[in-house]
């Protein structure tokens, strides 16, 4: 049976490059179905390149085309004429253009970020505010083969999973500042090399600016380009094309976790009150590899995004699931990893799964009478003994009066705090009583307690004090009720 044969790697590279561009957008749908495609334009030979093969397919595609450039402040005079240049550069090519301005220094001061970090968020949230500007989700950037392959080794260096050894996309996803809508960011260079976008702009005297800021050593892709990649190369010299190739091996493989999470994340993952729980017994039944990549989705479901987690955080969470119970982990962000009795949870505030009120105070029972509490109405009744059995249970209890006495209060716990468990003939810590009850942690501190100024005879939703239960010589029965009320 005959096969197909691959084009050979010679005859791409004589092809020329509109009509590598041009497939390789069809092939990975980048622009399907678009009229307005917002492009990306710092002035250098990529970006450059990149706008002026659009220009002339964009009656094939059907597109209108709006350049934006950013100024990000950083170079001076040198930034001001790349401003222009890029200005001069849509006016010549018949095309819209908006020219804008950011502090990026003063943003990265503000949020503490790398240089790198700040000049990307920047952009990229200008992106977005011109791209809504001009009814379009859809932006175009010039990142080439080389970057792909730098974003690789930087990715490899600061520690990354699966996710992050893919590199970058063909397709990707920008969540820009709050109230902007997601940016859809296409590459469509993704497989030029910088060597063929400088050929192609020499052949069309394009003249593209020149970066100094891609010299600065402030920033670790410069430094890896410059440093590590020179060294490497002489290992490998096709150290770029190992790369690539290990790119597109971890999309496979991403894609894969992708689609067996997607399988499994209704059996595992639910949501509770503002956090996620996962079902601890079946996420231990899950391969590791298929655990990491659940624990990713998760926080990228919770939060939106993978903002700051990097493979490391992934991996302290793994530790965490087999830490007992109350272990928590802080996450970048302020997000808590929680480990619960049978589940581990996910989220900001653990307390609010909590489906007891807050405790604030101490309140003092009517006895007998009605008693309101934030979040609870407690009613209280003395009645005289009778056959009835039973000590209540749940929000509900049946209490010698005489051994009860009626100067109740309901309050939170307390340092040193011990009862006597119903059905034991010796204190015990409420620490200990609650961590052998599965009480989880984060509802510890809100789960009332009565108490008399002897002792605990409550604790409220799971047991009451031996020393107060109703016996046989008991006279008068003290019924109480908890029942929660709207605050």
């Amino acid at each position: 049976m005959g096969s197909v044969k691959p084009r050979s790697s010679q005859r791409l590279r004589n092809e020329p490059l509109q009509g590598r561009v041009l497939r390789f957008i069809r092939r990975y749908r980048l622009i399907s179905g678009q009229e307005m495609l917002v492009v990306g334009v710092s002035g250098g030979r990529d970006s450059v390149c990149l706008l002026h093969i659009l220009a002339g397919l964009s009656s094939q595609l059907g597109l209108k085309l709006h350049v934006a450039h950013l100024n990000h402040g950083l170079r001076g005079a040198e930034s001001d004429a790349d401003a222009q240049y890029v200005s001069d550069l849509a006016s010549r090519l018949g095309l819209s253009a908006t020219i804008g301005q950011r502090d990026v220094a003063g943003y990265r001061l503000r949020h503490g970020l790398s240089p790198e970090e700040a000049a990307r968020e920047v952009r990229y949230d200008f992106l977005a505010e011109v791209a809504a500007s001009m009814d379009t989700h859809l932006v175009a950037v010039g990142h080439t083969a080389d970057d792909q392959a730098e974003t690789i080794l930087m990715h490899l260096v600061r520690g990354a999973g699966t996710r992050g050894l893919r590199g970058m996309q063909p397709v990707g996803a920008w969540k820009s500042a709050p109230g902007h809508t997601q940016l859809t960011v296409v590459r469509p260079l993704l497989e030029v090399s910088r060597e063929q976008t400088e050929a192609y702009c020499h052949a069309h005297e394009l003249q593209p600016r020149s970066d100094s800021s891609n010299l600065w050593p402030a920033y670790l892709r410069n430094r890896l380009r410059s440093e590590a990649l020179p060294v490497l190369q002489a290992f490998n010299p096709r150290l770029r094309e190992t790369l690539l190739r290990t790119g597109r091996v971890m999309a496979d493989e991403f894609a894969f976790l992708e689609e067996q999470v997607a399988q499994v994340w209704d059996d595992v993952v639910s949501k509770e009150g503002d956090m996620l729980a996962l079902d601890g017994e079946k996420l231990a039944a899950l391969h590791p590899a298929l655990q990491r990549h659940l624990l990713r989705a998760a926080v990228e479901h919770f939060q939106g995004s993978l903002r700051d987690i990097e493979a490391d955080h992934v991996e302290q969470m793994m530790a965490a699931l087999v830490k007992p119970a109350g272990k928590r982990l802080a996450l970048p962000g302020g997000l808590i990893f929680w480990i619960d009795y049978g589940r581990c949870l996910l989220g900001y505030v653990p307390a609010a799964l909590c489906p007891l009120p807050p405790l604030q105070e101490e309140h003092r029972l009517k006895v007998p009478g009605e008693t309101l509490l934030p979040g609870w109405k407690v009613r209280a009744s003395i009645e005289p003994s009778s056959s009835q059995a039973g000590h209540g249970g749940g929000f509900a209890a049946r209490l010698d009066f005489e051994a009860a006495g009626s100067d109740l209060v309901v309050r939170g716990r307390r340092q040193g705090d011990r009862f006597q468990p119903l059905g034991m003939v010796l204190t015990k810590k409420l620490q200990d009583f609650m961590v052998d009850a599965k009480i989880p942690g984060v509802w510890r501190d809100q789960v009332p307690l009565v108490s008399s100024p002897r002792h605990i005879i409550w604790v409220v939703g799971w047991r009451i004090d031996d020393r107060a239960k109703v016996t046989v010589a008991t006279k008068q029965v003290l019924q109480l009720s908890f029942e929660r009320v709207a605050d």
